[in-house]
């Protein structure tokens, strides 16, 4: 096996969980609105990843990569900002099981048309992985209003789409870098538009541009990177792996008792997963 790949997906996975537990920093405590929040995640993502990526091309002298596609920048955009507005409607744990569970819907709904369909322990592994992240949110899990619910729905297929669409990607970077830079003539309207009625200060910024650049920009782009690589299935139900390691990072970083909940679901979760990518190697 490729050791390649299961760093890629560790990294991405990181990237994913950073991003959440900035966004919940940024618009959980106030410091940010939702539209400067994306504007300025997208703004410096499209930034940071173009700039890279010209320095790319300058040295190696090539410029005919792929250079990702408007429903991918669509489906990006509309993740974002979607995910942004009904996070501040939800709780995290309400958000979380919607958001994934939509997530692993889309991928793996797409994958049964296109005839890809699970054996019974892979169905297992993603119950299992399911059922852990369910059991982890449970004390968090309140009734969600229809608009956070309708937002977070159309968030998960959003990003579900981009997670399909690179699964073909040929150059993860200029697919990445061209996807967020397509983004930007609507979050430079939506940031001057609104920046009137906006809620700006430091902090806020700071963590969109952190999430902008490195856990948006970075991440997504080694997600692109090793999504070709993976099964459908197991690009779906590693996902359910985030709310865990965001977890994880509130031990680490915020000094958060560590629970025997959040012991049983990464027990659950992960045994999910394995069971799935091992049914899916064999």
């Amino acid at each position: 096996m490729d050791l390649r790949i299961p760093l890629y997906l560790i990294l991405s996975l990181l990237a994913f969980a950073a991003n959440s537990v900035l966004c919940r920093l940024a618009l959980g405590h106030g410091y940010i609105d939702p539209i400067s929040f994306t504007s300025i995640r997208l703004i410096s993502g499209a930034i940071a990843l173009g700039a890279v990526l010209w320095f790319a091309n300058r040295k190696t002298n090539s410029s005919g990569a792929s250079r990702g596609s408007w429903l991918g920048a669509i489906c990006l955009f509309v993740y974002a900002i979607a995910f942004s507005f009904a996070y501040i409607t939800l709780e995290t744990g309400t958000g979380a099981l919607i958001l994934f569970g939509t997530v692993q819907i889309s991928m793996l709904s797409w994958a049964f048309f296109k005839g890809q369909k699970l054996g019974t322990f892979e169905v297992l592994g993603v119950l299992l992985a399911f059922g852990g992240i369910s059991y982890l949110m449970l004390p968090s899990i309140s009734t969600p209003s229809l608009y956070g619910f309708l937002l977070m729905m159309l968030s998960g297929v959003a990003w579900g789409t981009y997670s399909l669409l690179g699964q073909g990607s040929q150059s993860p970077l200029s697919d990445t870098a061209y996807n967020f830079i397509r983004t930007l003539p609507v979050a430079l309207i939506l940031f001057v538009g609104f920046y009137s009625s906006s809620q700006l200060t430091l902090n806020g910024i700071v963590f969109a541009v952190i999430s902008g650049v490195l856990a948006s920009g970075v991440g997504y782009a080694i997600w692109y990177k090793v999504l070709p690589l993976l099964a459908n299935s197991v690009a779906a139900v590693s996902q359910l792996s985030v709310p865990i390691i965001a977890a994880v990072g509130g031990l680490i970083w915020v000094s958060e008792p560590l629970t025997l909940r959040l012991m049983l679901s990464s027990i659950l979760v992960l045994g999910g997963i394995f069971l799935v990518i091992k049914m899916k190697r064999s």
